[in-house]
């Protein structure tokens, strides 16, 4: 596999977790009895930490391996 294609496959990886994961916390926090609005900004939230997670381990790992 070509180098460009594993980051693509990776990258989009990424991207369908931290979209699942907002999801069940913006249901987790619909089902919870906050309004819409803050059930959104929940979710938004969570995915945005995930990928920022996502971004802070990918680094330390480039560190470590390089």
């Amino acid at each position: 596999m070509s180098g460009p294609l594993v980051v693509l496959i990776a990258a989009a990886s990424v991207t369908v977790l931290a979209l699942l994961a907002a999801a069940g916390a913006g249901k987790l926090a619909r089902m919870d009895g906050a309004t819409c609005p803050t059930a959104l900004m929940r979710a938004a939230t969570t995915f945005a930490s995930v990928l920022t997670l996502a971004a802070a381990v990918t680094g330390a790992l480039a560190q470590v391996l390089s």
